[in-house]
C-alpha cells in the first residue's frame, strides 16, 4: 500500500504554465522598475541589488502556483520543489479551508496529505474526473469518514461550469 500506481492516465493543470509566468513577470517587473530607479537616482549599491532581489524572490515564492497532477488512486501537488500526494482511493477526510483564498485539504488513510485550490479542479475536469473517482472508491469500502458534503458541493460547482461552458460554446449563453 506504498506509493500508488503512476502507470495509466495522468492528468495535469493546464493552466499552469501561464499562472507560473505571471508569477515570474509579477516578481520581474517591480525588481526592474527598482533597479532602474535606482540606477537613474545614482543611488545603486550592491546592498540596495541584493535587497531587491531577496523581495523579488519571496514576491515570486509567494505567487507562484502549485503543479497539481493526478492519476488513478492519486493526486499530487508540487510547490517549489517540495511534492504532497495523496491517495485518492484511500481518503479519510476532505476538507474546504476558508480564508484569504478558499482551499481543499485532502487527507489519506497513509497520512499523505494534499491542500490545493479548487479552482484548478474547476478547470480542469481530468483532475477532477480522478479525484472523484478515487473518492467514490473510498467511500464505499467506508474510508472516507469527512467530507462527502465538501465532495458533493465541488460536484455540483463542476457540474454547473461544466454546463455553463457548454452553453458558451454552442451560443446559448
Amino acid at each position: 500500500m506504498g506509493r500508488p500506481e503512476t502507470s495509466g492516465e495522468t492528468a495535469n493543470d493546464r493552466n499552469w504554465r501561464r499562472e507560473w509566468w505571471s508569477a515570474v513577470r509579477c516578481a520581474a517587473v517591480p525588481l526592474v522598475l527598482l533597479l532602474l530607479l535606482d540606477w537613474a537616482t545614482g543611488r545603486a549599491a550592491l546592498w540596495r541589488t541584493a535587497l531587491w532581489l531577496a523581495l523579488s524572490a519571496l514576491l515570486f515564492a509567494v505567487l507562484s502556483p502549485a503543479r497539481v497532477a493526478a492519476g488513478p488512486n492519486w493526486l499530487a501537488s508540487r510547490r517549489l520543489g517540495r511534492e504532497h500526494r495523496v491517495r485518492t482511493d484511500l481518503l479519510v477526510s476532505v476538507r474546504d479551508l476558508d480564508g484569504v483564498s478558499q482551499r481543499l485539504l485532502l487527507r489519506d488513510a497513509l497520512d499523505g496529505r494534499v491542500e490545493i485550490d479548487p479552482e484548478v479542479l474547476l478547470r480542469n475536469p481530468q483532475l477532477w474526473h480522478h479525484l472523484a473517482e478515487g473518492a467514490r472508491r473510498a467511500t464505499s469500502d467506508g474510508l472516507l469518514l469527512c467530507g462527502e458534503t465538501a465532495l458533493h458541493r465541488l460536484s455540483s460547482r463542476v457540474d454547473r461550469e461544466t454546463a455553463w461552458g457548454v452553453f458558451r460554446v454552442s451560443g446559448l449563453e
